[in-house]
């Protein structure tokens, strides 16, 4: 993808190596690992940093509630990944998220996947609310009983392709869309927030080949590795995917 060349290229200049996690503060990228988050996930996240050479800390829940906005802004890039978003905002005193929306609106970047999507919006658990009181739903496979999936995601500039989407959100009425669900509901958006950069995706780019077994790809697990990628670069250098 032509995109994913030339954030390629950007990304040479922020990190030269792959972090191992820990506390970091020189860290361009601190990845959520709190109370609510995946495990799972949290690991195909940082095989994602690893094998990108991008360096990166960790927070767990206690670490963030003790950060205030200038060790936030240390960084350049807060992901908060998979999981269930009520519990990732309960594990957070409210002056913590609050915190939060104010380092994002003062130049720190954020990529919420699934359960850190809902949670960047006005969640009503402790939620960042980055999108001025709009609140995500599921996407309609939800209300079908549907659980997981193989989704097909279509976006400007790429091809279509089949991503892992397990509980994900739809992000209808807020930022740019980057990729649509086959209903035609936002999968992907983007947006400035103040002086921040919010990455939103309902699918999982970055699930591992384990968690597609059981179901159909037509897209091969290194094209989807490749877009979780690009998503990470786009939030960490602010580089727009909707034009």
């Amino acid at each position: 993808m032509r995109r994913v060349a030339t954030l390629v290229l950007i990304t040479l200049t922020v990190a030269a190596c792959g972090g191992r996690g820990g506390q970091d503060d020189a860290a361009p990228i601190l990845l959520f690992t709190g109370t609510g988050t995946s495990p799972s996930d949290v690991a195909a996240v940082k095989a994602i940093l690893t094998s990108n050479h991008l360096t990166y800390a960790t927070a767990t829940s206690s670490q963030l509630n003790k950060m205030d906005e200038a060790r936030m802004r240390a960084h350049r890039l807060l992901i908060v990944p998979g999981g269930n978003f009520i519990d990732i905002g309960r594990s957070l005193a409210p002056g913590t998220t609050a915190t939060i929306h104010a380092a994002v609106r003062s130049g720190l970047n954020y990529l919420g996947i699934c359960a850190g999507g809902f949670f960047a919006g006005d969640s009503g658990y402790n939620g960042l609310n980055l999108t001025a009181g709009v609140r995500f739903g599921f996407y309609a496979a939800e209300a079908q009983g549907i659980r997981k999936a193989a989704v097909r995601i279509t976006g400007a500039g790429t091809p279509p392709l089949d991503q892992y989407w397990e509980d994900g959100p739809q992000f209808t009425g807020w930022g740019a869309v980057v990729a649509t669900y086959p209903d035609g509901t936002p999968a992907v958006v983007e947006g400035a927030v103040g002086g921040g950069w919010v990455v939103l995706t309902g699918v999982h780019a970055e699930a591992p080949e384990r968690w597609r077994r059981s179901m159909t790809f037509t897209t091969p697990i290194g094209a989807d590795h490749e877009y979780a990628a690009m998503l990470v670069r786009s939030a960490l250098t602010r580089t727009a995917l909707s034009r």
